[in-house]
Order: C-alpha cells, then structure tokens, then sequence
C-alpha cells in the first residue's frame, strides 16, 4: 500500500475494506466515472462555501482556491477517461454522501460547523482510498493517484482548522460532533453497499 500521510490513518475510524478494493480493481472505469463525478461536486460544495459565508475572509480565500484545484483534477479525471475511452455522465449521488449530507443539522453555526467536518471526513476518505488503490492499478493511473493524494492530503486538515475557528463552538462540543460524525462515516464504509461508487461500503453480492 501507498504510505498515507500522518494523520489520516487515526483520523478515519475504519479502513477501506478489502472487498472493495477488490470490486474496483475490477472496475476501474466505473471508479474513474464515480471520481471525476466527486471531483466535481467537490468543486460545487468549496463555490457553496463561498456564496454562503462570503463575510469570513479566510474561509473564502481557502475555498477559493479548494475550488480551482479541485477542478483541475476533475479536468485530469476526464482526460484520463477520454484517453480510455470511457465517456463522462453526470451520476446521482452515492449512499455514502447522501446519508452524510442527511446529517447536516438546518441552524446556524452547527450547520456550517457540520459541514466542515463532513467535509473533512470526506477528504480524507479520499486519500486514503488513492493510497490504498493506487497499487492495484496500472502504471499510469498509479502515479496519477499518487499525485492526488500528495496534493489533497492537507485538505482535512484545513476544513478541521475552519470547523474549529469559524463557528464559534466550544472545542470539547466540536470533538464530539466530530467524532459521531467519524463513526457515521466509518458505518458508511463498512456495511453493506448496493451501488459501487468511489466512496461505497462493501460490496453487496
């Protein structure tokens, strides 16, 4: 396995399982569809940072350049699918996000605070599922997600630090959001899935 960056493997509350890794090592077209989608929405959510809070300077300056970055490697995404021949469709979204998304409480400031960490959690899911596939991929697209998880590996980082500065919430009420938050998406991660996406749990057979 690619060596993941400190802080990520104690972040995340379970690992990637294996069956998984498995199920996309056999579809990698699938995966690259589901990534370039994510790259995608996760470009949308850093612009609706940014239309939401355009009064938190720091916020808005880090969302920003979230935003163009997450881009470029969408655009990367889909020019490794054209090289492939695999053509670009907009998909619905996973179980995984949907039910995170689910969690997102309606009021102001948890509502801002749980998407920061829902956001982070994602970011690092990411990651370690670049570190973890990379090696069961060809040459190309090894390096490709190599790259990827050089560059975003501070991303969880940074949505941590906003959670904690932006919302005005006491830290101890910030860890345990966080941590509910962490066993949702570890939940997510390890039961059963009936779609394959890139952040799907197990393999439903």
């Amino acid at each position: 396995m690619t060596r993941l960056p400190a802080g990520i493997a104690e972040f995340l509350r379970a690992e990637t399982p294996q069956t998984w890794l498995d199920e996309a090592a056999k579809r990698v077209p699938e995966m690259l569809l589901d990534h370039a989608n994510c790259e995608l929405k996760a470009a949308s959510t850093a612009l609706g940072f940014l239309y939401r809070y355009p009064d938190r300077s720091a916020l808005a300056q880090r969302m920003s350049r979230l935003a163009r970055e997450e881009l470029r490697h969408f655009e990367q995404v889909r020019s490794i699918m054209a090289d492939m021949g695999i053509s670009f469709e907009r998909l619905s979204a996973s179980r995984y996000a949907g039910h995170l998304r689910d969690a997102v409480r309606p009021d102001e400031p948890y509502k801002l605070l749980d998407m920061l960490l829902i956001g982070a959690l994602i970011e690092a899911r990411s990651c370690e599922r670049f570190a973890r596939i990379a090696p069961r991929l060809p040459a190309k697209l090894a390096k490709f997600y190599n790259g990827l998880l050089a560059s975003e590996a501070r991303h969880f980082e940074h949505y941590i630090a906003f959670a904690r500065s932006e919302c005005g919430i006491a830290e101890a009420e910030v860890d345990a959001r966080l941590e509910a938050l962490k066993q949702l998406e570890a939940t997510l991660i390890v039961e059963p899935d009936a779609e394959f996406r890139f952040h799907s749990g197990v393999p439903a057979r």
